[in-house]
């Protein structure tokens, strides 16, 4: 493999995707509550993935299917596999999330156990206050955490 930028740009700007590796293992329950919850509130027709926008603070967004079809375009079909895993994605069983920051885009996939469904219903909480709840761990854990 050859470096041909300074490898502390390269870290650094791998340190949101590290980061958000980390709070995503640490709170699966939870986010796939809410994937779960949000996915009864749109239906299962939706096009929409759920992703995370690190800027300026860390907050959930909604990525639409030709959203996603027009930055593969853009990119040469760099991030085909996306759309493959987009298309084979199973809610009931899986949680699919795109995290976006610096420029880059990170797909995050998990199979919580227990099921997402499950989740829902083990945090007894509406979707409103989920968002509320994890965007602001989120804020907090991003602050807190230096994986450098």
């Amino acid at each position: 493999m050859f470096l041909f930028s300074d490898p502390q740009q390269e870290k650094d700007a791998n340190n949101w995707r590290r980061k958000l590796d980390s709070f995503v293992k640490a709170n699966q329950q939870e986010i796939a509550a809410l994937a779960w919850g949000l996915l009864l509130e749109r239906g299962q027709e939706s096009d929409k993935t759920l992703g995370i926008d690190m800027q300026p603070t860390p907050h959930f967004v909604y990525c639409s299917r030709e959203a996603i079809e027009t930055l593969n375009r853009n990119v040469k079909d760099h991030i085909q596999e996306i759309l493959g895993v987009l298309d084979a994605h199973n809610p009931e069983k899986e949680v699919v999330l795109i995290g976006i920051g610096e420029g880059q885009i990170k797909m995050i996939q998990f199979e919580p156990n227990p099921s997402p469904a499950i989740c829902f219903e083990q945090v007894a909480s509406d979707v409103d206050t989920l968002i509320v709840r994890i965007e602001n761990q989120m804020t907090d854990f991003f602050r807190a955490v230096s994986l450098t």
